[in-house]
């Protein structure tokens, strides 16, 4: 299992920045997929997850309202739209998948087996 992010970039403040995780291996629609970040000397941190029925989806409140993820079947990928960046969301981002996760640690890190390299989101005037 192969899973790589793209789309990350620089940004300014109030903009937005599209990004994409596939994945070789392995069918996203069977998965639960999340997003995390890790900011310049902070920990990894949740961002949004799906789960296989795509229907329920989950935020950080830190982001909630603002970003969006989504999958594309066709393409197998998934992507998360983030609107109204700021300064506070620069940070890498990785897209983590499982097959399987409950719904109480979906935002757990360790429940998660296959990660990207991640890339990069810099949001600055």
């Amino acid at each position: 299992v192969h899973v790589v992010e793209s789309g990350g970039g620089l940004a300014q403040p109030g903009g937005s920045l599209r990004l994409s995780c596939a994945a070789s291996g392995l069918t996203f629609s069977r998965y639960t997929t999340a997003w995390f970040r890790q900011a310049p000397g902070k920990g990894r941190e949740f961002v949004a997850a799906m789960r296989q029925g795509a229907t329920n989806k989950y935020y950080a409140d830190s982001v909630k309202g603002r970003f969006t993820i989504s999958r594309d079947n066709a393409k197998n990928t998934i992507e998360l739209q983030m609107d109204n960046l700021q300064p506070e969301d620069t940070a890498v981002y990785y897209c983590a998948t499982k097959e399987w996760v409950i719904l109480s640690a979906i935002e757990r890190q360790d429940q998660y087996h296959f990660w990207g390299r991640g890339t990069q989101v810099t949001v600055s005037s």
